[in-house]
């Protein structure tokens, strides 16, 4: 191993005032190992989360900080903060031939102190932030916080335990995902300008999640980024909770109070891309060093960022051990990776002389699609239980497919699909459903073709989109009608579902960042609290009911009993569970008259309304039906058959009764 000590040059004089020197470094050896260094350079060093960055550490008694960054074409690196008066003379750092790491240990500091690299190349010299930084200042300041190592004590180890005993529970699971922005789901009554901490806001909202039936939480990005106004999808301090929210051990509580309440967590992650600030990842060591050179490869111009270079291994293992690290530090249950089309197309929004084709010829991003093979294969393998989503927007085949398989190797996927064209239906005026039938009937020519979530996301509330309630047809009545069949066809479709907040309860503007919701609109009985009411109980029926997830990825788990019936804009399914006989009759009507009509069904037997969208609960118009007994008369190709009052603009699910 190799000794180095500190030996700042003579040469360059601290800028006056300067603090009290720190007491001397002692010599010391790399935290480092030949392993270490091997397995950076092959891209497989998957927790170096645990010696990269600041970390603190007593050498001979001399407690202090160990610093490691990677910039191999640096010329010099040094620790600049205010231990040393931000003199980059102060504290420079010794370089590891050949990975291109530097290392120096500070002594007399610790958890708290404020810091960055001082990095000098052929550019010239810029401050960055630590890539591998723990904390962060909170925006506009840049600078990165020492961390002291995680020595939260966890009380979820009855849930974890049972994470880890199935790692394909969510496969037969219901899974209801709440979507949240933690800096706008609820603001300081006192202060509005002030974000809540993760601690301050867990009791509210894990109420709020229980109170109303959801499975799980996904929280939009938490790692640190410069600008609120991109919602955490621009990330600069990929392992840096964000400090707009509190301190880490703030999140860890927040997690902790979830998962002992039962319930899981989902973040956000964006590989994707990274944002051009000069205290970034940009140029790091004056060369493209997690990007690629080439803006044909390197660069979104649509959202004005960068490209990781996938084909660099120590990029790819920055990534992987990044998601790794949130599954280790914070027991998140689950990553859901943003923007996995871009980083799947060479093309992707691009003219044809704007980027370039891979070995082969063709469009697929060859480095790309072998980084998130790598990431699922290390995260499932190495936590049980977890899941990984994709926000894949386009037909790529197996994203949700084992990776041994030749598939990508996600759990999930979004169904960007269902989303366009169910949203495209529910827009338009019930007069003119009719001739837009097949917006409806098309996804189930795919609905198993991978293993889908359904969501109404943030995505789908903003830039003038409209929100669901606002974009609905009708006047109030038929909006908030429109708006419980709405979430009622995705709470009974095949598939786990997503729902941004806010939309379950009607929110009339659309989503802004930069305020709280307007829970002053669940004042409204009839129609905002009665919207929540109906998902709450949608959730309910979703989980207690395993006709309606235990086979949300096997075409056995649904069957048409009238697709065609487009002049009415009737729809009529069932649902089964695992047991053929523990199935659900279902019926929907997509205009504001009622129907009374005949429905075939598998047996001669009693079947009980078990659900009305149309119940005065919930605002609607109290058309409901009870018990109804079938009758030995031929319909839709079935021996019996059911006449029910399906509701106007509503959903109506019965449940067979044998022995009555």
């Amino acid at each position: 191993m190799a000794l180095f000590k500190k030996n700042p040059p003579q040469d360059q004089p601290a800028p006056a005032p300067a603090p009290a020197p720190p007491a001397a470094a002692p010599s010391f050896s790399t935290i480092l190992s030949d392993l270490d260094f091997y397995l950076f350079g092959e891209g497989k060093f998957w927790k170096c989360y645990e010696k990269l960055g600041a970390h603190p550490r007593q050498i001979g008694g001399v407690s202090g900080v160990n610093f490691i960054v990677w910039a191999p074409n640096a010329e010099s690196v040094s620790v600049i903060g205010n231990f040393n008066g931000w003199n980059g003379a102060a504290n420079p750092m010794h370089r590891h031939y050949p990975s291109g790491l530097w290392e120096t240990f500070v002594p007399g500091i610790g958890p708290g102190e404020v810091y960055k690299y001082r990095v000098k190349s052929r550019l010239g010299t810029v401050d960055k932030a630590d890539p591998f930084g723990r904390r962060a200042e909170i925006p506009p300041r840049t600078a990165s916080i020492v961390e002291g190592e995680n020595t939260y004590e966890w009380h979820d180890a009855e849930w974890m335990e049972r994470r880890a005993a199935d790692d394909t529970f969510w496969l037969h699971a219901p899974v209801s995902i709440y979507e949240v922005h933690l800096g706008s789901w609820r603001r300081d009554p006192s202060e509005p300008g002030r974000f809540l901490t993760c601690r301050e806001l867990a009791e509210p909202l894990i109420n709020y999640v229980r109170e109303n039936g959801y499975t799980h939480i996904e929280l939009l990005p938490l790692a640190e980024h410069p600008l609120t106004a991109s919602w955490g999808y621009q990330v600069i301090g990929y392992y840096s909770f964000t400090s707009r929210y509190g301190i880490p051990d703030d999140f860890r509580y927040l997690i902790d109070r979830c998962h002992q309440s039962g319930i899981g967590v989902i973040l956000d992650w964006v590989p994707a891309h990274f944002p051009k600030d000069d205290h970034g990842l940009r140029l790091f060591d004056g060369t493209a060093l997690y990007e690629h050179a080439d803006p044909r490869l390197g660069e979104h111009k649509d959202w004005g960022t960068l490209i990781f270079n996938y084909g660099r291994n120590e990029v790819r293992n920055y990534l992987i051990s990044n998601a790794l690290f949130w599954l280790d530090q914070y027991h998140i249950d689950g990553l859901r990776v943003d923007a996995v089309a871009s980083m799947l197309y060479l093309d992707y929004s691009r003219a044809a002389d704007e980027w370039l084709p891979n070995k082969y010829g063709g469009r697929e991003n060859l480095e790309a699609i072998d980084f998130l093979k790598e990431m699922n294969l290390q995260t499932h393998t190495q936590y049980q239980g977890i899941m990984t989503i994709a926000e894949e927007s386009t037909a790529w085949g197996g994203v949700t497919r084992p990776v041994y398989a030749e598939g990508l190797g996600f759990s999930m996927k979004w169904n960007m699909g269902w989303m366009n064209d169910t949203l495209s239906y529910f827009k338009k005026d019930p007069v003119y459903r009719r001739y837009h039938h097949n917006l409806l009937t098309f996804s189930l020519c795919y609905a198993f073709s991978e293993n889908f979530v359904l969501p109404i996301s943030h995505d789908e509330i903003v830039h003038g989109k409209g929100t669901v309630i606002s974009s609905a047809p009708g006047d109030l009545w038929q909006k908030f009608a429109g708006a419980r069949l709405l979430y009622c066809y995705m709470w009974t479709h095949p598939g786990k579902k997503l729902l941004f907040m806010g939309s379950d309860f009607g929110q009339w503007h659309e989503w802004d960042f930069n305020r709280s919701l307007d829970w002053d609109l669940m004042e409204h009985e009839d129609t905002h609290a009665g919207l929540l009411k109906c998902v709450a109980d949608l959730n309910r029926l979703y989980t207690e009911e395993k006709a309606l997830h235990e086979l949300d990825f096997d075409g056995r788990g649904f069957e048409w009993i009238d697709c065609n019936n487009a002049d009415e804009s009737l729809f009529a399914y069932i649902r089964r569970a695992a047991d053929p006989s523990d199935y659900l009759v279902i019926a929907l009507n997509w205009t504001p008259v009622p129907r009374c009509r005949r429905f075939g069904v598998p047996e001669k037997v009693l079947y009980r309304e078990i659900f009305n969208s149309d119940a005065p609960y919930y605002g609607g118009s109290r058309t409901g039906n009870g018990d109804v007994r079938a009758d030995a008369i031929p319909a839709h190709g079935r021996s019996a058959s059911i006449e029910i009052l399906v509701p106007p603009l509503g959903m109506t699910v019965f449940r067979p009764i044998r022995g009555e």
